[in-house]
Formats: C-alpha cells, structure tokens, sequence
C-alpha cells in the first residue's frame, strides 16, 4: 500500500546551507520530520549549487517520512546574478537597473525550461525576457 502524502511544503532556501534553525525548522517542526535528516539530505543534493537560492518542494508522509524535489532557481535571482546587481528596479519597467546580452538570456532560459510552462528555448527567453523587463534590466543584442 502506498503512503498517503500529509502535507506538501514549499520552501526557498541557500544551496548547501539548509539548518534545523528558521525558516526550515519553523515550517518543518510542526509537521514531526527529522529536521537534522532534512537538512543533510538537502545539503548534499545542493552542493553543486553554493550560493544559489533554490526551492524546494517537500512531501510529508502520514509515518513522517519524507521526499523532495529541488526545482531550478527563481527568475529574478539569475537575473539579479547575471545582470550583476542587487535589487530589480523600484519603478519597474521604467527605470534600467543593469543590462543582459542575449546569450546570457538565453542560458538563464536553458537553466529554467524544466519548470517553465513552455517546450522550446525560444519560448523560455520570451518569459525570462518579461521578467526582467519588469524588473528593470535591459536585453542588449
């Protein structure tokens, strides 16, 4: 028989750098997963990836075991990293804030086509390109 899934989490946490203190432990206490086991599982399968921000989707079973999938990192951080700055525009759209190439478009788009609602890179760039039109940053040729 299968295990009936209890609860689904969804958390945005540093690669590698996942500890039982909050936010992990604040959201995953109340649920009754090992918090220590979370962590270690987690930052071995982030390791690769230090210093990004990725998020995480957690099953929480009915004998308080677990399972997780890393999902690729959020648009506006590889923006934010590609572009080189720290924060997107406050006016939005109508302030530029930083500049991107097209190729680097476009391997943003690569590293996000799994969990974008789309099939082809050509697709993707066009999502990742409204994001940071919205964010500020200007797509060079």
């Amino acid at each position: 028989m299968a295990k009936e899934v209890v609860k689904k989490v969804k958390l945005q946490i540093q690669a590698g750098k996942a500890t039982p203190a909050p936010p992990v432990g604040t959201v995953l206490g109340p649920a009754g997963i090992n918090l220590q086991e979370f962590c270690t599982k987690y930052n071995e399968a982030t390791r690769d990836k230090m210093g990004d921000v990725l998020p995480v989707e957690i099953s929480i079973y009915d004998d308080r075991s677990f399972d997780f999938v890393i999902k690729t990192p959020p648009t506006a951080f590889l923006l934010k990293k590609y572009a080189k700055i720290d924060k997107g525009s406050v006016k939005g759209s109508t302030e530029s804030v930083g500049k991107l190439t097209k190729e680097q478009l476009k391997e943003i788009a690569e590293i996000k086509l799994p969990d974008l609602n789309c099939y082809t890179v050509e697709e993707a760039m066009k999502i990742v390109e409204g994001t940071a039109h919205n964010m500020g940053i200007t797509i060079s040729e």
